[in-house]
């Protein structure tokens, strides 16, 4: 079975996250990722990591490869730059000092290869007063003005942490669309995904509404879960053992016949007999009365009730949920493993599904400088002697 990015080299220069875990996504489909380590520069080797399962470095960094290399002297120049002749796509959250400081620069690696693409996480944007900022995403989301939107009325701001994930995937996004463009005009380019900008579009549905219309009473102001514009959409009730209910039954008429039943509501009770008067004129009593209905059952029982009634609705569930989830193993979402080390483990699977040429865990994240000898060897074509010289001389390790 072949890999949608099969033949693709990919070098990783990353420190954040959600920057390694992007390039992570291109190595599961294929993409051979070098990750450049470059000394002093580098984490910590592997004998200084803490005790157990390094779960972070495993997620990050699987299915890519380590080269450990002393960028600095002119011999390390040297092999960068023919690193850079051998990839097609740099990944990186350096800040552009930094990597002007080492020839990494756009400017100076595209002066090298016009067709590099060169996918790069920034705080802020390419451009504008703040577009060397550090990449930090909870300042990101702070000026996003989303956090005070999100939390009971009266309670601190709420950080999702949602937009670093979302700067993931469009980084890969980015850099996959313009490996596309390349396919058909030759040219590279340099792909910018910005903590701001996906913290923004992480609040696309809120933010667009807001220059559709303006700030309203009720948009973009925190709202008490007993305040909701509809009792029966984005309502939220505590069960009898104080588990949450959320329902999202927008068109109240379609559902009313049954919900009403399953409530203990009577489905012609004049208070609630049309739209209207559940979701405006009698609002606040049918929440009233949803609330004391779902208090008399557990979760079970009502997510339970809502299989068998076809309802748009279920239990809010804790953390550990998805460990067990049959849909999530099905699904590959967690995966079962023999690690070497740790034995059996569960780790994160593939979010993306294709059905010619999916996501393989084919290699955990390696140790500092592991492939540096089988980079050299199969991407550069040095013999072992010259890779025992380089080895030898500290150029790489």
């Amino acid at each position: 079975m072949s890999r949608a990015l099969e033949d693709v080299i990919v070098l990783d220069l990353t420190r954040q996250f959600c920057s390694a875990l992007s390039s992570a996504f291109l190595a599961d489909f294929g993409a051979r990722v070098i990750r450049l380590d470059l000394l002093p520069f580098a984490a910590p080797p592997q004998t200084e990591t803490p005790p157990g399962w390094n779960h972070e470095a495993d997620l990050i960094h699987r299915n890519k490869e380590s080269l450990a290399l002393e960028p600095r002297s002119e011999r390390g120049q040297a092999l960068l730059r023919e690193l850079l002749a051998k990839a097609d796509v740099i990944v990186t959250d350096w800040q552009r000092d930094e990597l002007a400081a080492l020839g990494l620069d756009y400017a100076k690696v595209a002066a090298q290869r016009g067709d590099i693409i060169y996918g790069r996480l920034s705080g802020f944007g390419p451009v504008g007063p703040d577009a060397d900022l550090p990449a930090i995403d909870e300042l990101a989301a702070a000026r996003t003005g989303m956090m005070p939107i999100l939390q009971q009325p009266g309670q601190p701001p709420v950080y999702t942490g949602a937009g670093a994930m979302h700067a993931a995937v469009m980084l890969a996004f980015g850099v996959v669309t313009a490996l596309t463009h390349r396919l058909d005009s030759g040219e590279g380019q340099e792909v910018d995904v910005s903590l701001f900008g996906a913290n923004m579009y992480g609040a696309a549905l809120d933010l667009q509404a807001f220059l559709a219309i303006g700030k309203g009473e009720r948009l973009l102001n925190p709202i008490s879960r007993l305040d909701v514009s509809n009792p029966m959409s984005g309502a939220m009730y505590p069960s009898a053992d104080g588990r949450w209910v959320t329902l999202t039954m927008p068109d109240t008429d379609r559902w009313w016949p049954v919900f009403s039943a399953m409530m203990g509501i009577a489905s012609d009770d004049p208070r609630f007999d049309t739209h209207d008067k559940r979701t405006e004129i009698n609002r606040l009593a049918l929440i009233q009365e949803l609330e004391r209905a779902f208090q008399k059952q557990s979760g079970a029982y009502w997510r339970q009730a809502f299989m068998d009634n076809q309802m748009s609705a279920d239990v809010i569930e804790q953390f550990d949920y998805p460990a067990n989830d049959p849909q999530v193993k099905a699904n590959r979402y967690i995966l079962e493993l023999e690690h070497p080390s740790h034995g059996k483990i569960k780790t994160l699977g593939f979010p993306i599904f294709m059905s010619a040429s999916p996501a393989r865990l084919e290699k955990l994240a390696p140790a500092l400088g592991q492939h540096s000898a089988q980079v050299l060897s199969e991407v550069l074509g040095y013999s072992e002697d010259a890779i025992y010289q380089l080895t030898s001389a500290g150029v790489v390790a």
